[in-house]
């Protein structure tokens, strides 16, 4: 599609309105979700308690990483629609194509799957209401939600992500208490670390396939590169985002496995349960309980759907600004594009909002269409992380071909360019790695549920390469111009008025 001018069919502006209390709340609840809650134990149970903590402490590594990857283009070029936007400037626009319809598709498919989740989660008090009547209502809450403004996105986010981390918090203070023995009985201690095959079970490659689990639990933190366009102080904002990631990870996800770990041993077969119908066997519940905390499974499933309805919220947040920057570069209609006098890509939010629903409502047509369309955008994550790390490579290297002075990034990463080049070789290793049985066994059918996502991206690329005949933007020519293509913003102060 031909690039468009932004005048002809914009009436509004975007709003910087995410205050640096929002972005750094969605940057320190952006990954807290089931993947902690539920699916956490199932490493423990895989890898053993230090295999579990060496592949999360990578993995933490190599999302850190990222995260300064992402902070240094998006201070110095914050735009809606983020790593896409990044692909199509720094390295080539078929890139940016196909990681932006990539991305898109990855969050248009998550949406129905929080909804249907949600419904299963509010069975567990009602289960007499058919559970689409939830889903359905948390659908149009979300929705109701990113149409008003994107304050009231930054905002409901705000607090939805203080529940949980106000969870995990408590959960940790309680995990402690019973591992030195000041509640639940007598002291545990750290013998879990060594009881039987403790504390690496399976070796590397057991190591290597909780990888995937760390990695889908950590996906939604480069949500913070999406929201740098709309932030009131971006240059700020996001820095300080970014710093809190490191500090997230290390509280949230190293501690709580390590909790986990002492108060549970890996051989405990409570740890594979990874279904939120089954609440009662969440790790977090079973410590819970231990401490004595009666209604330990309602509190829980309370904070799950919290999670729950924060990710369907920040997808479909994600998603439509990933739409209308598609537009705002010639990659999608150009009416995607529009924004209402709110500051809101109505017409974006609108149709992701209908491909969300027509998914949603496939699993009542035909169960395994719908099951197809969630395995293809299993990978998407992981493909948009590798695209930020030689998007970032690229962005530097052509920064300083063109004799720019590193001294006037608003915001550095300090590990260029181990930090990119780290990213990028996991990634492609838990890519690769995803399911490495089905290609030992040729089994077809499983190659292709588990790796669709990967030929849909490329596929997307070569169409557009071959039909544009694009190529990779020489060092010396790309545009580290501060233009937005034609994006207008609204100061924070002007909006409130």
């Amino acid at each position: 599609m031909a690039e468009t001018s932004q005048s002809d069919h914009s009436t509004g502006h975007i709003h910087r309105s995410l205050r640096t209390r929002h972005l750094s709340m969605i940057a320190l609840g952006g990954t807290i979700g089931t993947g902690l809650f539920i699916t956490s134990g199932e490493a423990i149970s895989t890898a053993g308690p230090g295999g579990a903590l060496v592949a999360y402490i990578v993995m933490g590594m190599m999302v850190y990483f990222l995260m300064t990857s992402l902070g240094e283009m998006a201070t110095y070029m914050p735009l809606t629609g983020s790593f896409s936007a990044y692909a199509t400037k720094f390295i080539d626009p078929a890139l940016g194509f196909a990681m932006g319809w990539n991305y898109w598709l990855n969050w248009a498919v998550t949406i129905p799957v929080e909804a249907t989740t949600a419904g299963i989660i509010m069975n567990y008090w009602l289960p007499s209401v058919p559970q689409w009547i939830f889903s359905v209502t948390v659908l149009a809450l979300i929705f109701l939600i990113n149409y008003l403004s994107v304050r009231s996105y930054g905002e409901t986010e705000y607090w939805l992500a203080l529940v949980k981390i106000v969870t995990v918090v408590v959960f940790l203070i309680v995990g402690v208490a019973i591992i030195l023995g000041i509640m639940g009985g007598h002291a545990v201690g750290v013998s879990n670390f060594h009881y039987k095959k403790a504390p690496f079970v399976g070796g590397v490659p057991a190591i290597i396939s909780v990888f995937l689990i760390a990695g889908f639990s950590f996906q939604g933190t480069e949500l913070v590169g999406i929201t740098a366009g709309e932030a009131a102080t971006p240059e700020v904002s996001v820095s300080k985002a970014i710093h809190s990631t490191f500090w997230r990870i290390l509280i949230f996800y190293i501690c709580t496995i390590f909790v986990i770990a002492c108060i549970l041993p890996y051989t405990d077969k409570n740890l594979l349960n990874q279904n939120v119908s089954n609440i009662t066997m969440s790790p977090f519940t079973i410590v819970f309980k231990r401490a004595g905390l009666a209604i330990a499974a309602s509190v829980m499933n309370a904070v799950i759907l919290t999670a729950v309805v924060s990710s369907a919220n920040s997808g479909l947040y994600a998603s439509t600004r990933m739409l209308f920057s598609q537009a705002r570069e010639g990659y999608a209609w150009r009416f995607f594009g529009y924004i209402n006098k709110q500051g809101i890509p109505i017409y974006a939010l609108l149709g992701t909002m209908l491909v969300s629903a027509l998914i949603y409502l496939t699993q009542f047509i035909g169960p395994q269409a719908y099951n197809y369309l969630i395995n293809a955008s299993g990978l998407c994550g992981f493909i948009a992380w590798l695209g930020i790390a030689s998007s970032h490579w690229r962005f530097r290297r052509a920064y300083l071909a063109q004799g720019r002075d590193l001294n006037d990034l608003k915001y550095r990463s300090s590990f260029f360019p181990f930090g990119p080049i780290f990213a990028f070789v996991l990634c492609f290793i838990v890519i690769c790695g995803q399911n490495v049985d089905a290609f030992i066994k040729w089994d077809w059918q499983n190659i292709l549920i588990s790796y669709m996502s990967v030929p849909i991206f490329l596929v997307l690329f070569i169409y557009y390469k071959v039909r544009y005949r694009t190529h990779i933007i020489p060092l010396d020519q790309v545009d580290l111009s501060r233009s937005t293509k034609g994006e207008k913003y609204v100061a924070p102060d002007d909006e409130d008025k």
